[in-house]
């Protein structure tokens, strides 16, 4: 599992535990929640998008959302600082000992590390781009014919 996955499985236990005490957030559908990496990495080292996709469900304002999913995460151990960002992007920097576990745990796994059985013993058919004459070729077209050739 990568850190975006745990931290969404933590996130929706978060949730789930704060509808416990807060009506409006309990039972949500939370298919829409991710964690990401920010697209600014001056923003932190994860971000989410929950308090925003849970406003209509809640019936809340995404930043009241994020304030109370903010208190809840900032008291995770891995976590150093919380950031409400906007109208509820929530940005969350990591400590410096969770990166450090990270990276003990990449080099304890050496050459295994990243391995997957993820689709063993299926058949995958590859298609490599074929530049049609008749039109004039676009950049993806180029994208294709990379993909393929790494693949």
């Amino acid at each position: 599992m990568n850190i975006f996955d745990a931290f969404k499985d933590r996130l929706v236990t978060i949730i789930n535990t704060l509808g416990e005490g807060e009506p409006r957030l309990a039972g949500l559908a939370l298919d829409a929640v991710t964690v990401e990496a920010p697209r600014d990495p001056a923003h932190g080292d994860l971000a989410t998008n929950a308090a925003l996709v849970l406003t209509k469900q809640a019936r809340m304002k995404p930043r009241d959302i994020a304030t109370l999913l903010g208190a809840a995460l900032a008291k995770l151990p891995e976590v150093a600082s919380v950031d409400i960002a906007g109208p509820g992007f929530i940005n969350m920097r990591l400590t410096d000992a969770f990166w450090q576990r990270q990276l003990a745990d990449i080099l304890r796994a050496g050459e295994q590390f990243g391995r997957s059985e993820a689709g063993a013993g299926r058949k995958v058919n590859i298609e490599y781009v074929s530049a049609n004459p008749t039109g004039p070729m676009h950049v993806g077209h180029t994208r294709g014919a990379v993909f393929g050739d790494s693949l």
